[in-house]
């Protein structure tokens, strides 16, 4: 199983998951190493990452749900501005 997936919600998914309701995080352009110790849910507002992982190169635009699984060794490169609302499992 991947450690990243990337998905599309529409409007009435992202209602039912109540994820307007979660923490907005922001990032300016840069490059961070991240480690997650927990599962993490996120929808991109805006913005474009690249995050390597041991499996590849992901690129997350606005408009993606991303999953992050817990143990994740991974580089962020921050191509755009982010913006997003996020979950910890």
């Amino acid at each position: 199983m991947s450690s990243v997936i990337i998905e599309k919600l529409n409007t009435d998914e992202i209602t039912k998951r109540g994820i307007k309701s979660w923490p907005i995080w922001t990032k300016e352009i840069s490059e961070f190493d991240w480690f997650y110790d927990s599962d993490e849910e996120c929808l991109i507002l805006e913005g474009e990452v690249d995050v390597t992982t041991p499996e590849g190169v992901y690129t997350v635009k606005a408009g993606d749900f991303v999953t992050f699984k817990q143990g994740l060794k991974c580089v962020w490169k921050v191509k755009k501005p982010i913006r997003k609302h996020y979950n910890f499992l």
